[in-house]
């Protein structure tokens, strides 16, 4: 078994990512995508996602979606894979265009992470040995004070939801994006530098780079 995995370089995407790993699928591809919409908070920042896919020891791809998804699968068809890798948790709508887009190129949908509790999920994921940082939010929903926001235990999860209240705790409505900068993935830890503030449509967002963490002697 051979598959492709979504990728954007945060949370969701990689946490699925590595329970379908754990569960035996072999998957040597990323996909980036290119959106169509606008700018994204995470193709701007490619090179950073770049050094993380080389940490993987994976191949990072990347598809403009302005071509569409007719093309999109036939370009999925052509790596001969046989499993697809989403990071959907609860956005049916989502899901049910995974499963298109699965039957469109022959491939099969896995989605680990659909049907579970955001806070579990959440809390799952950094006991896992994750940590990750908020690269996007949106400003309808939060504020761009939270940019460069880490979650690297259960209590920044409390904190966060104590001042959020209203905010989906995994980002599922497209609240926040984050990038991951610790996980059982990589070859090693990295951490952001030369953080800047910018705007997209809809996203207040951090351009950034990011450097491996030193390890300490």
């Amino acid at each position: 078994m051979k598959g492709m995995a979504f990728f954007s370089g945060g949370k969701d995407g990689l946490y699925a990512l590595h329970l379908a790993q754990e569960r035996g699928l072999d998957v040597p591809y990323l996909l980036l995508m290119k959106t169509s919409l606008g700018r994204s908070p995470h193709y701007v920042n490619i090179e950073s996602l770049e050094k993380v896919a080389i940490s993987m020891k994976k191949e990072l791809l990347v598809f403009d979606m302005a071509h569409g998804s007719e093309e999109l699968a036939k370009f999925i068809s052509s790596l001969g894979i046989s499993h697809i890798v989403g990071g959907d948790v609860f956005l049916d709508v989502h899901y049910k265009w995974l499963e298109h887009l699965s039957k469109e190129s022959g491939a099969i949908a896995v989605e680990p992470l659909y049907g579970k509790k955001s806070l579990a999920l959440t809390e799952e994921i950094l006991q896992s040995g994750f940590e990750y940082s908020i690269i996007a939010t949106d400003r309808s929903k939060l504020s761009k004070d939270f940019l460069g926001y880490s979650f690297k235990t259960t209590e920044d999860v409390r904190q966060f939801a104590s001042k959020n209240p209203g905010v989906d705790l995994v980002g599922e409505g497209g609240e926040f994006h984050t990038i991951v900068l610790t996980s059982p993935l990589f070859e090693e830890s990295f951490c952001m530098k030369h953080m800047e503030i910018e705007e997209a449509e809809r996203y207040d967002y951090l351009k950034f780079s990011i450097e491996t963490v030193k390890a300490s002697v």
